[in-house]
């Protein structure tokens, strides 16, 4: 189930972190998360155990225990705290009843069969559950049998019982494998039964003791002294009580019972501790009201495989006509399902405090039955040792109304005093809340998926639209407010163009033109990330950056002059259609103030103006090709910035008069790799 997955996550990510779980994910090639009750391969599960020896370079055996002692505080914080602290008053009664638990909550959960974890809340409706029983020994150790469908997972066994023992008992225990076979001898239908040696020791809050005070034996020799003195104090102050009382009138003699009574109440509701059952001289119930009262139950003797029934209840005898003859063998009709052991009293004894499933044969049904499900009855087995027989006390063991209805019976079948009627009809509702739970699971699943790609999709917009815009004005665009205009005082600004551009493009089709462009496009986009400087636009083969805006920076004049080299670098790249030779290209930088903004609501652009821009785009159609022409105040800019500059002259501008303008030569300090944003 995802439920075990979802705790090994978690499990990794507590521990180990979010980047482990990553890796470990990506290795075992699973996904990123479960569906609570959705069930899913035992590989995947295998998997991620085994990757996660491989990472964190430690054992199967310390993993699995690990996760067992994890998964026992990952069911109490998913609820079933409770549940599992009520099981038993001591570890012993605690490992006697998963079973039980087991078997109970396969009635909840209807599912494939294949579910392998101790009392986990999602067993399958096979019951493939593993399965345990318990022996004391003289010494207060046990042994814990532990059958299984699965090999290999045995090791978690003890980090789960070990942390209930400690939570829920206060003892720490230590537990190992004295004994590991194949199910052959007791054939439980279990591929591996594994017995562990369970010794316990009380952890106390004090820290210092007395080692004589700490064992066994004068711990219960102490607790016996105890109550002894506490009862004789009751039972003494009880009497004395009765005797003041009754001091001032005649004394009268009072039954047994009034004596047990007058004790218990005048010791103010304090019953004595210990108990002994009073049992009447003969059972006060005829044949009938029994067969009637307890309408699913059965008596067979000893050799269950060669003697008959003795008895059976009347709702069991009209399900099964069989019974109703004198003298058959149980196992012709009834196969036993859980626990998978050989119908014989011996075997059934050694699993005496397991709950019984048993099965009805097919073969033995009426033949117009055949069709129907076979009938299911679970319950507990009570040896009788003066009679020589064992009493199977069971319920018919179904889930829902309809299945109740496919047998064809009535919940006038089962007996009143049968909780199996409140439990079909309480699961019958579970199980539509259970639906609705997967399928609110599932769409909270979809949704995530949805939101993390909507979110992929967010940022993709986002790139595409920080590619058009600069960011701070796109995001108050996207927030509906008004973009202002800026001033920024000095900027620097380049222009280039292809030479010969226009006889390129009246001797090549038009394809060739636009390959041409895109390939020396994406290299100066991918220059303008390496030297940080921001385009503002492309028109036709001209090409327009700005260093020092929409950020101002005091190094823009530096990032456009080595952004400048790096374009006369990577036009060398680029193939002129015509003569197959690389192109040329002119470039002209000017440095001064320009105002910035975004003009237009439909495809708005974010423009630059001012005399800067012209005076910038003056420098480069005044160019010589393959140079880099610079104005006056660029040249300022760059004087003393390891540089290398030569002057060009006086030159006539169109529509500015006569300039001095600069041509710049290289960076004496930057190699090509660095120009270019190599490695």
């Amino acid at each position: 189930y995802g439920f075990i997955n979802t705790c090994l996550k978690s499990l990794v990510i507590e521990k180990y972190g979010e980047e482990t779980w990553e890796k470990l994910r990506l290795q075992a090639g699973v996904q990123d998360s479960f569906l609570t009750f959705e069930v899913y391969k035992d590989e995947i599960t295998m998997q991620l155990v085994d990757r996660a020896c491989k990472i964190l370079g430690v054992p199967a055996d310390t993993v699995l225990r690990e996760f067992g002692e994890y998964f026992f505080e990952f069911c109490k914080r998913s609820g079933y705290d409770h549940m599992l602290r009520t099981l038993g008053g001591n570890l012993y009664e605690f490992i006697e009843n998963l079973d039980a638990l087991h078997s109970y909550l396969s009635l909840s959960y209807q599912a494939k069969k294949g579910t392998e974890v101790l009392f986990l809340f999602v067993f399958p409706q096979e019951m493939n559950a593993p399965s345990f029983r318990v022996e004391k020994n003289e010494d207060g150790s046990m042994h814990l049998h532990y059958y299984s469908d699965r090999r290999g997972l045995c090791h978690i066994v003890p980090g789960i019982i070990g942390a209930a023992a400690l939570d829920f008992f206060n003892i720490e225990i230590s537990m190992e494998i004295v004994d590991q076979t194949e199910e052959e001898e007791e054939r439980t239908g279990k591929k591996e039964h594994i017995v562990f040696l369970v010794t316990q020791n009380p952890v106390f809050s004090y820290k210092e003791r007395n080692a004589f005070s700490s064992s066994p034996q004068y711990l219960a020799d102490s607790e016996k002294q105890i109550e002894n003195q506490l009862n004789k104090e009751d039972l003494e102050k009880a009497k004395n009580t009765i005797r003041g009382r009754g001091s001032s009138v005649c004394p009268v003699k009072k039954s047994h019972w009034k004596t047990i009574r007058g004790i218990i109440t005048l010791g103010k509701g304090k019953l004595l501790r210990g108990f002994d059952p009073v049992y009447p001289k003969s059972l006060w119930i005829d044949t009938k009201t029994f067969c009637n009262g307890l309408p699913f139950h059965m008596v067979f003797d000893k050799e269950v495989g060669q003697a008959c029934v003795k008895q059976a209840g009347v709702s069991i005898q009209k399900i099964v006509p069989g019974l109703q003859t004198t003298g058959i063998c149980l196992d012709h009709y009834f196969s036993i399902v859980h626990p998978e052991v050989p119908f014989t009293i011996s075997s059934i004894q050694k699993f005496i405090n397991s709950q019984f499933v048993f099965q009805t044969r097919r073969e033995m049904m009426p033949e117009s039955w055949k069709q129907r499900p076979m009938l299911e009855l679970r319950g507990q087995m009570i040896w009788m040792e003066s009679l020589q027989c064992m009493l199977y006390l069971c319920s018919p063991l179904l889930r829902t109304l309809h299945e109740l209805e496919e047998r064809q019976m009535h919940i006038a079948d089962i007996a009143p005093h049968d909780v199996t009627r409140d439990l079909i009809l309480l699961n019958q509702q579970r199980l539509a809340e259970m639906e609705l739970s997967n399928q609110l699971e599932r769409k909270k699943e979809e949704l995530r998926v949805l939101s993390k790609h909507l979110e992929e999709e967010k940022k993709k917009t986002e790139a595409l639209l920080y590619a058009m815009l600069p960011q701070h004005v796109a995001n108050q665009l996207k927030e509906g407010k008004r973009v202002e205009a800026g001033e920024f005082k000095e900027c620097t600004i380049l222009f280039s163009d292809v030479v010969t551009f226009t006889n390129i493009c009246a001797q090549c089709e038009p394809i060739q033109i636009v390959l041409m462009l895109n390939s020396m496009y994406l290299r100066f986009d991918r220059l303008t990330t390496v030297h940080d400087v921001y385009k503002v636009e492309t028109i036709g083969d001209a090409y327009m950056v700005v260093g020092g805006v929409p950020v101002p920076v005091p190094t823009h004049a530096e990032r456009v002059a080595n952004f400048a080299l790096g374009m006369i670098i990577a036009a060398k790249g680029v193939q002129n259609p015509v003569s197959g030779n690389p192109i040329q290209i002119r470039v002209g930088i000017h440095t001064g103030p320009v105002l910035a903004g975004v003009v237009g609501e439909k495809m708005p652009r974010y423009c630059l103006f001012g005399d800067t821009v012209n005076i910038a785009s003056r420098m480069e159609s005044h160019g010589v090709p393959s140079k880099i022409h610079l104005s006056s105040s660029a040249y300022q800019c760059l004087k003393y910035k390891n540089f290398e500059m030569t002057g060009r002259g006086e030159i006539e501008v169109k529509g500015k008069g006569k300039m001095h303008t600069y041509f710049l030569i290289r960076n004496k300090t930057a190699t090509e790799n660095e120009i270019m944003g190599r490695p």
